[in-house]
């Protein structure tokens, strides 16, 4: 019985020895391939964005956003638990000047695409946002007097075709290009789209209509030196755009 026991110990060994030990929760999983090409580096240069990509079989694939310290350490997920309606594509990053924000502009399919705003602290960002930046975005579009010329349900968002929210280029200079003096790293501005193809009978929608967010207070607004743009940003079947 006694050396029963100890060759049941030892097979229990072996098969320890021999199970290789799971990836460390700093790190991707080993089923996770870097994108070379793919990394992108905070401004100060003490913080890079690193991507990866996994094979799901016919679901096609699923990608992973890591941030790691100069020396590749204190990696942190920005993508944990997303699937691939989320993360089934590579991502474009943006950092504010100052390195301590960082924006995720992300593809969601042909035409569509949204944002995310990561917070820094220390060498690790965490979510800025309690849902993706660009829904905030929309929501606030919809929140808008403004929004009742598209004649659509703000509650059917789903059925915008073409949706995209995207950063307008110019962060890295704090806008200066649009004329503005804003304070460094503390506005990013956002543009909205939409279109009506396929639809039978087309109704008006939105192209490059733009908002200002706040992210030191979480708010978004339309400055007065947008009004101008954001009325042309209207499109109809009658005026003939789009």
């Amino acid at each position: 019985m006694r050396v029963d026991r100890i060759r049941k110990i030892g097979l229990l060994l072996l098969i320890c020895l021999a199970t290789p030990a799971p990836a460390s929760a700093d790190d991707p999983d080993a089923k996770f391939q870097l994108l070379a090409d793919a990394t992108t580096k905070s401004p100060d240069g003490q913080v890079r964005v690193e991507q990866y990509s996994a094979v799901l079989g016919d679901k096609g694939f699923l990608y992973q956003f890591w941030t790691f310290n100069s020396d590749h350490q204190d990696g942190t997920l920005l993508s944990p638990g997303e699937d691939t309606d989320l993360a089934g594509y590579p991502a474009g990053f943006r950092f504010s000047p100052d390195s301590r924000w960082l924006v995720r502009m992300q593809k969601l399919g042909a035409g569509y695409q949204t944002l995310f705003l990561y917070r820094r602290d220390g060498v690790r960002f965490s979510s800025a946002t309690a849902k993706p930046l660009g829904d905030l975005a929309w929501d606030y579009f919809f929140s808008l007097p403004a929004s009742k010329r598209l004649h659509r349900n703000p509650k059917d968002r789903d059925s915008l075709n073409h949706q995209q929210a995207v950063l307008l280029k110019g962060l890295d200079e704090n806008y200066a290009w649009l004329g503005q003096h804003w304070p460094d790293s503390r506005y990013l501005v956002i543009s909205l789209s939409f279109d009506a193809q396929g639809e039978e009978k087309p109704l008006p929608w939105i192209e490059g209509w733009r908002c200002l967010y706040d992210m030191k207070t979480g708010a978004f607004s339309v400055p007065p030196d947008f009004a101008d743009h954001n009325a042309k940003a209207f499109n109809s079947p009658r005026s003939g755009r789009g």
